[in-house]
């Protein structure tokens, strides 16, 4: 008992200081992008368990497509790479990406990059507007997935209006008062 409620004291904790902006992003990629930092946050639960808390950072004031953010997801289960892969491609022909081409070979590029997730690991995911998404885990560089409609496919999985999750979206983009 006296367990658990440290693990539940740490992970309030843990909430608390992201919604006051004191967790940072990976060293890797504070030294490529300085300018970022976070707007939102919010937690994924699928019926009632906590699955990730997520943070959007972004340049300036508001969130665009238009300009570079990271999406900082920090899991709370444990979640295979492949699976992570297979969601994300779900999301993303629930959204109209249904190029079958186009989708092998995101699928290909995603099992290269995602690692296996285990409980308190963390998966960064960098916009770079017109160019691709990059990737990273505490505080290494995972890699590049180099095709711009891929990176906004990803991203939209959780900053579309069309997403599946609209209160998390809320929450990042800091639309809920």
């Amino acid at each position: 008992m006296r367990a658990l409620l440290a693990a539940l004291a740490l992970a309030l904790a843990a909430t608390l200081a992201v919604g006051q902006g004191v967790v940072s992003l990976p060293a890797a990629l504070v030294a490529e992008a300085p300018a970022l930092k976070p707007l939102g946050d919010g937690r994924l639960r699928w019926f009632g368990l906590h699955v990730y808390d997520s943070s959007l950072w972004v340049q300036g004031e508001s969130w665009s497509f238009e300009r570079p953010f990271a999406l900082d997801i920090r899991y709370a289960m444990s979640i295979k790479g492949r699976d992570l892969t297979e969601r994300s491609l779900v999301e993303m022909k629930r959204l109209g990406y249904t190029d079958r081409e186009k989708l092998g070979r995101w699928q290909s590029e995603m099992d290269r990059v995602f690692p296996d997730i285990k409980p308190g690991d963390r998966l960064v995911g960098v916009s770079v507007p017109g160019r691709e998404a990059r990737f990273y885990s505490q505080d290494r560089f995972l890699g590049t997935v180099a095709d711009p409609e891929f990176a906004r496919a990803f991203f939209s999985i959780w900053l579309d209006p069309a997403t599946s999750e609209p209160k998390l979206r809320a929450q990042m983009l800091r639309l809920e008062r």
